[in-house]
């Protein structure tokens, strides 16, 4: 229900605790506007751990995790922060959310990446049960993070704003995966270590599509501009020359050790907005294709073509690990930081250009 985070901290509970999770407990316990009420788990071997203990801050916080859903469900609080793997559970993902918010619970979540624009990929009468189930609720759900998220929705379009000549907006991740641990992304998924020949789900045909082209419809969407239908895909996977560590498995030479692809929203036959990724499992894999700037290991790259010609490159590092750690600071923490103003907006689903200006207040160290 929408309520003020100033007069009183907004009660949260964080839905899992894996590689976003953990990070999101750590975040909720650092906002002065946010309050941890509960944490939900689905491994019973963390059942009735304190949330310290899971999020690795070396103190307890006195918030018990459980694998109860009703019992948080109970708790009424004011919003859940959803975090759990979503990628290859979409639709019983988009269940969870619908009974979060039916239940008068606000909630910003890492997933499915494809609710963060929806239009053309979920079929119209689920997003007409999202939005019965928010005005029911009087709740509102935002789903976001960094890609899909903060890199390629509001970072490009506020970019756009010094435009005055647009011909096309391309947003780009550029890095090196070997140290994202997400064995079902990278092998089931991306086929990173499997033979050439194997047909991972990412590449069949309408997959990226329903995986980015949230990004790509709705910076289209700010722009004020219709794209051509169906969206363009473009896969380029390379075998890996050399035998690869990986901490989600090694990557063997001969088989996929790179791909690059881009999704493409073409005006009239013309390439408008452009989604592009080039992920490799080891930094000097196909030098051919464009690298992040020197001495780092990934960036978001926001090109934009027209006048002026302007380029961005949004690089991050973890202060106790690399560019995959903090990939996933950044993920928890702009639905952390979204939280204040998803509360308060009207019932319903909420993007990126619904939301006011979202800024660290509070954060600064002390």
């Amino acid at each position: 229900m929408p309520r003020d985070s100033r007069d009183h901290p907004l009660r949260v509970v964080v839905w899992s605790t894996g590689t976003i999770g953990r990070h999101a407990i750590a975040g909720i316990d650092a906002h002065p506007d946010l309050e941890l009420v509960g944490v939900w788990v689905s491994n019973p071997d963390k059942d009735g751990k304190d949330a310290g203990v899971l999020a690795d801050l070396g103190r307890e916080l006195g918030v018990i995790a459980t694998t109860d859903r009703d019992a948080l469900i109970a708790l009424k609080p004011d919003a859940i922060v959803h975090t759990a793997m979503a990628d290859d559970r979409v639709f019983e993902c988009i269940e969870d959310l619908i009974s979060f918010v039916a239940a008068g619970i606000n909630v910003t979540s890492s997933g499915p990446v494809l609710l963060q624009w929806p239009e053309k990929i979920l079929p119209p009468e689920i997003l007409a049960r999202i939005d019965d189930a928010c005005r029911a609720g009087n709740a509102s759900l935002h789903v976001n993070g960094i890609d899909p998220g903060f890199a390629n929705d509001v970072l490009p379009l506020v970019m756009t704003s010094l435009s005055r000549r647009i011909d096309e907006v391309r947003v780009m991740e550029i890095c090196d995966y070997s140290t994202y641990y997400q064995p079902v992304v990278m092998n089931e998924m991306f086929g990173f270590g499997k033979p050439m020949d194997a047909r991972p789900m990412l590449w069949e045909p309408g997959i990226l599509t329903m995986a980015w082209g949230s990004v790509v419809r709705q910076i289209a969407a700010g722009l004020d501009v219709v794209l051509d239908e169906p969206l363009t895909e473009e896969v380029d996977r390379r075998a890996a020359e050399v035998h690869t560590p990986s901490v989600s498995g090694d990557v063997e030479a001969g088989t996929m050790g790179a791909v690059r692809f881009q999704l493409v929203g073409k005006v009239d036959g013309t390439p408008r907005v452009v989604l592009e990724h080039i992920t490799r499992t080891a930094p000097d894999q196909v030098p051919e294709w464009e690298t992040p700037p020197a001495g780092s290991d990934g960036c978001y790259r926001v090109r934009i073509t027209g006048e002026p010609m302007m380029q961005v490159d949004f690089t991050h590092h973890g202060e106790h690990g690399d560019h995959n750690v903090s990939g996933m600071i950044t993920t928890a923490q702009r639905i952390i930081t979204t939280l204040p103003a998803v509360v308060a907006a009207p019932p319903g689903l909420v993007t990126a250009l619904d939301l006011p200006l979202v800024t660290g207040r509070g954060l600064v160290a002390r």
